[in-house]
């Protein structure tokens, strides 16, 4: 295998091999190695067709199958990993393949927070969030349960149960494809993530908006470096990009380099040391007042707000503040929406 190509990668997925491989042994089980039935495409997601391929290996109803997690194999037949906490995906690819009627993710905290418990104190725990939210906050950092394990699962309909494994006693959090009445009105935000650094570059030029193309070309530069970005706020003569400093590379004047040559802008500005923080919630499109609250609260903290961004679905608000005013920020935000519980007598 090492000889073959992908020695890395195959290096890697061999400690889960071998303990996927002993724990069948242990529990008399039947062992699934997923190098033989996941297929991953170019762009790392998994190829629908290992759905099928899975689910005639796990056909006998009768046997127990210990598959090991986060590794297929792409076209050319190499091992390819996931991502850090791949074995999520792993999970749902199995559980839809399976047919499962529910998902158990066994991990070590008690299911998803409506905050990061290392910067707000002992935040509510969610008893239910649908797959749009936990989408919307494992991309925005929340790391209980990976965002590309929503798909497989999402689209077969199957429920996840986020349970610890160190207190199995606790109820967890249920991931729901839509959620019931009672989890749309017992909050008005399902939780806080963010992400802690970024980068704000913003191109203004007079009658940017005459020039057909403008933000195509402006993409298109970041597209050449392969860099990604997460949002793109704009006003009727200015642009701004905003990309992860991981994403970014070290980069920055490179791009800075080429808008200048290629777009001749009036002014050029770049912005580091940005914080993004989503405030996320499917009942919010219901719900009066919720950016007042969110700009309110934050006003209160003497926290500035750099950016405001609100997609078309109204499931999320993202604002961005200086990384310094982060943490402070989810606590002014989780405030705002989390009342303090009385003391009991």
């Amino acid at each position: 295998e090492l000889e073959a190509g992908g020695a890395r990668e195959c290096a890697v997925s061999r400690g889960e091999y071998f303990c996927a491989r002993l724990m069948a042994e242990f529990l008399d089980a039947e062992f699934v190695d997923p190098a033989n039935h996941i297929l991953l495409r170019g762009n790392g997601l998994v190829d629908p067709v290992s759905y099928e391929r899975l689910r005639s290996r796990l056909a006998d109803e009768s046997r127990m199958y210990v598959m090991a997690g986060f590794y297929g194999r792409n076209r050319q037949g190499e091992i390819t990993t996931f991502s850090r906490g791949g074995s999520d995906i792993s999970g749902a690819i199995a559980a839809r393949a399976a047919g499962a009627v529910l998902y158990e993710n066994w991990t070590d905290t008690s299911g998803f927070l409506i905050a990061d418990p290392r910067i707000v104190d002992n935040p509510r725990a969610i008893e239910e969030i649908s797959f749009r939210e936990v989408r919307e906050m494992a991309y925005m950092g929340a790391s209980v349960f990976h965002d590309e394990a929503i798909l497989p699962v999402r689209e077969a309909g199957i429920p996840v149960a986020i349970r610890n494994t160190n207190r199995p006693e606790d109820a967890g959090t249920r991931i729901v494809p839509r959620l019931s009445a009672t989890a749309l009105t017992c909050t008005e935000i399902a939780g806080i993530s963010g992400l802690n650094k970024a980068t704000m570059i913003t191109v203004e030029k007079s009658l940017m908006n005459k020039e057909i193309g403008f933000g195509h070309r402006l993409l298109g530069i970041f597209l050449q470096y392969n860099i990604s970005f997460e949002h793109c706020p704009s006003s009727i003569d200015s642009m701004s990009v905003i990309v992860l400093d991981n994403k970014l590379r070290g980069l920055d004047q490179t791009v800075l380099d080429d808008i200048q040559r290629q777009l001749e802008p009036d002014h050029l500005n770049i912005e580091k040391d940005l914080a993004l923080i989503a405030v996320v919630g499917e009942g919010m499109v219901r719900t009066v007042g919720i950016a007042a609250k969110i700009f309110t609260a934050l006003a209160a903290a003497h926290i500035n707000v750099r950016v405001i961004n609100q997609g078309a679905s109204e499931i999320n608000i993202i604002v961005g503040v200086a990384a310094g005013d982060y943490e402070e920020a989810v606590r002014a935000i989780y405030r705002a929406f989390v009342p303090e519980e009385s003391p009991t007598a």
